[in-house]
């Protein structure tokens, strides 16, 4: 198959690790990721990796479907939402389950220990952290020029470089209003908690390894979550609610919150609730809580050999647990279509591709997902009827067809290559 095709990934979070891991098999690409901390790491909180994601891993290959289980993900029996105030409040007003549906729903994985895995096995010469992109010049070869004066020359150019991305700009422009993201003025903060601890505050009714399940609680301005994770050893809790008034900076990432304001967006919750709020989160005087943004829809992810993937393409909110898992399917289709292209020229039809098969499903979920956030928020009233096929909200996430998904795109790229469509 020719020469190599030498592909450059910028960012090392889930959304680089998952197209290394993907791109590295194939002999004829000569892949190479950056990251600008001084190591692969990632931070924050545990995410799902649903049954489209898992599909996703397993079309990869076996080495990425293990990564889920050598990571310690856990496997969801099943997902409640929860009503949290009104006449309703303590009951549930929708659910989906492993057993009743016959099929997997979601796995509960730290991001940190599936990056870990996800990169075990990657040569590590094509590895180079400390590694913060300056500027690029040309167009094909593209000159990547890092802020430690050093260089890199490749075909391609894929930015994973998450919401802050310096790669999205350069696909994008400056000055286009979808290059910067947008603050949803909602916040939320996560603790993980030790299993017992965490059981002996929800009860063992909510917390029990044996019937895993994620729940999530609806209430008035505020939204409670909790999953258990790491083989279950640990327990994720998490609040969310909306500032009453907008940000006093624009571009403000975080917040303190106090104790006083955490127990007064609970008081009025089922007292169990009440009670693990006070006693996993009310033990030191505030906490800093993260904003949650996302990116207005970009008129497209490429520009010629430069592409974005990931939360640079299309971070969302994370009200339906979604983007870790696009990430993953990014991975699927960028590879397979790359791993078809035998010379630059055709690694840019796979860029192409990728981008009219990827931007329209990745932007509906991004969409989605901020509508389903003023819904668990309470920022519009919550109907107990309306939300009793909330659930539904994720039948077209999590039931796509992956492998006919990555076959369109293969079958998209083929008839670009033959000249039978523009």
């Amino acid at each position: 198959m020719g020469s190599s095709i030498r592909i450059a990934i910028i960012g090392g979070g889930l959304a680089g690790a998952s197209l290394i891991h993907a791109l590295v098999k194939f002999p004829h690409l000569d892949v190479h990721i950056f990251e600008s901390a001084t190591a692969f790491k990632e931070a924050g909180m545990a995410i799902g990796i649903a049954r489209n994601a898992q599909s996703a891993l397993e079309l990869i290959g076996p080495s990425a479907a293990q990564c889920l289980q050598r990571a310690g993900a856990v496997p969801m029996r099943g997902v409640r939402f929860m009503m949290a105030h009104g006449d309703a409040a303590g009951t549930v007003a929708d659910e989906v389950d492993d057993i009743v549906q016959g099929k997997r729903l979601t796995s509960i994985v730290h991001r940190a220990d599936l990056l870990q895995e996800l990169l075990a096995d990657i040569p590590r010469e094509r590895m180079h952290a400390s590694k913060k992109l300056l500027r690029v010049d040309g167009n094909g070869p593209v000159t990547l020029h890092f802020t430690d004066e050093t260089t890199h020359e490749c075909d391609i150019l894929i930015g994973a470089d998450g919401i802050h991305s310096v790669v999205r700009k350069l696909v994008l422009g400056e000055n286009d209003p979808a290059a910067s993201p947008q603050n949803s003025g909602a916040w939320f903060l996560m603790t993980l908690q030790p299993f017992d601890k965490a059981q002996a505050s929800l009860g063992k009714e909510l917390v029990n390894v044996e019937d895993a399940r994620e729940y999530g609680w609806a209430g008035k301005n505020a939204f409670l979550m909790h999953n258990i994770l790491s083989d279950g050893k640990l327990v994720q809790f998490a609040i969310a609610a909306n500032d009453k008034e907008e940000p006093t900076e624009p571009d403000q990432w975080q917040r303190s919150v106090g104790v006083d304001e955490i127990k007064e967006l609970y008081q009025d919750w089922p007292p169990h609730l009440n009670k693990a709020v006070n006693e996993l989160l009310c033990n030191q005087a505030e906490h800093k809580a993260l904003y949650l943004w996302d990116y207005p829809n970009a008129s497209s992810y490429v520009s010629g050999p430069v592409c974005i993937t990931g939360d640079a393409a299309h971070s969302t909110t994370p009200w339906q647990g979604s983007g870790g898992g696009m990430s993953i399917e990014d991975s699927l289709i960028i590879s397979s279509l790359l791993g078809r292209a035998r010379v630059p020229s055709e690694a840019v039809t796979a860029l192409q591709v990728y981008d009219q098969v990827r931007r329209p499903r990745t932007q509906r979920i991004v969409e989605s997902s901020r509508a389903t956030g003023t819904m668990l928020t309470g920022k519009k009233d919550i109907d107990p009827e309306t939300m009793r096929t909330f659930m539904s909200r994720w039948d077209f996430i999590i039931d796509i067809d992956m492998e006919k998904h990555r076959n369109e795109a293969i079958q998209l790229m083929e008839a670009k290559l033959k000249g039978e469509v523009a």
